[in-house]
């Protein structure tokens, strides 16, 4: 059984939500499709002088509903088929908040933790150099991902700026607040992902002050998520990062981890916690388990262990289709990656309207739009769930296939 392949991932969950969906079936045949796939070679000379060549991608899986939207990463394992699947979530994420963007994504094959900050802003600047006609404000605006962040997303401005000769900050969001970015633009995806859990929680009569959490995946989202749930009460228990896990029953501090992890380059080996095996994470007995790291993290092999009653995804696709279906029989309630950490796009989109409008808000403006927009989408879900008598994934992909289709139908792109 091969559970890897993220894009015929994403096709699965596509045709399982779509039964659930009114729509003209050649419609919903026209998701499984990229609209667009670029692939570029990205040649860079190395601070040694060597040459090194780079494989980019970027996909843009659908605009019906507006520009392409989406972010770019940086590692080593990416690859096409993965890149295909992320800008199909990424048009079903845009859709589920109803914001007027497609889906997009990026990607370049390279390990940046072995390249200098020298050679990363060139392999930056090389990839956006090679993609530049494809991408702008009112074509497809990039965004950070894995292994990129608010430097990248300068850069990136900066060179698309450069190569068009024209100031064009709405290109890129997840910029630096000093270059045009958006206030709460950092936390975007955690606070997204509190958002909807706490409100899930609501409708199960649970108190988070009550529960335990564990969190595979210690970036910008797995951090903040854990610093968020731990202000509200919740126990951490346990943290992965790419090197090490560590567990502590009684509860860990997030910022006391972070601090660790920045003076040791992990959070292996912290005081007060205990070492235990990174798959042991998804066994544990929490109440809630967050994926918040790549694809895949949860399979048929693992799935049967896990303890956890509430998965948020705040990953992409971390859960797979044949994972899926065992939660699914085991009573494990999911709130999916498509809603959860539609967060950061939400705030994607206000810092791009920001930048068109040349009006820039305060955070609590951001926080006050980016809670209802996620509550609203949650809501819509919940009910659509209920009504329906299908899983909050099913629920959130039917009702994001039923705005696209309509807006394609709309559109004519169709005779």
């Amino acid at each position: 059984m091969d559970e890897t392949n993220a894009f015929d991932n994403a096709i699965k969950q596509l045709e399982s939500a779509s039964k659930f969906c009114t729509c003209d079936r050649n419609l919903v045949e026209i998701l499984k499709y990229p609209q667009k796939i670029i692939e570029v070679t990205i040649p860079l000379q190395m601070d040694n002088g060597k040459i090194k060549v780079f494989t980019g991608y970027r996909v843009q899986h659908n605009n019906a509903r507006g520009p392409y939207k989406g972010g770019v990463r940086f590692h080593p394992a990416v690859n096409l088929e993965e890149v295909k699947a992320l800008s199909l979530w990424m048009s079903m994420k845009c859709a589920v908040v109803n914001i007027p963007f497609g889906g997009a994504k990026g990607g370049v094959i390279v390990d940046p933790k072995k390249l200098t900050a020298h050679e990363i802003e060139h392999l930056t600047r090389g990839y956006i150099d090679k993609i530049f006609e494809f991408i702008g404000p009112m074509k497809d605006i990039l965004a950070p991902d894995v292994n990129t962040n608010a430097q990248t997303m300068a850069w990136i401005m900066d060179e698309y700026s450069h190569i068009s000769r024209e100031h064009s900050p709405a290109v890129v969001t997840g910029k630096p607040v000093d270059n045009e970015g958006s206030l709460g633009r950092d936390t975007a995806t955690a606070m997204g992902g509190k958002y909807v859990l706490v409100e899930y929680l609501k409708t199960k009569g649970l108190d988070i002050q009550l529960l335990s959490v564990a969190i595979q995946g210690f970036g910008n989202a797995g951090y903040n998520i854990a610093k968020l749930l731990h202000e509200e009460g919740a126990l951490i228990v346990a943290i992965a990062d790419s090197k090490g896990t560590i567990y502590n029953e009684t509860g860990i501090d997030p910022t006391a981890a972070m601090k660790f992890k920045l003076k040791h380059g992990s959070i292996k080996n912290m005081p007060e916690s205990i070492e235990i095996k990174t798959e042991d994470l998804f066994s544990l007995n929490c109440d809630i388990l967050i994926p918040a790291a790549l694809e895949n993290a949860i399979d048929h092999k693992n799935a049967k262990n896990i303890k956890a009653k509430i998965i948020l995804e705040l990953a992409n696709g971390p859960v797979t289709p044949e994972a899926d279906l065992i939660l699914k029989d085991k009573g494990v309630n999911i709130i999916p990656d498509i809603l959860a950490n539609s967060g950061g796009v939400t705030v994607s989109y206000f810092e791009w309207v920001q930048n068109l409008s040349r009006d820039y808000w305060t955070l609590e403006v951001v926080d006050n739009k980016l809670k209802e927009i996620m509550l609203k989408a949650f809501n819509d879900i919940h009910d659509f769930a209920n009504l329906k008598k299908c899983t909050l994934r099913e629920a959130a992909f039917a009702l994001a296939i039923t705005r696209i289709c309509l807006a394609t139908k709309n559109r004519g792109i169709l005779s």
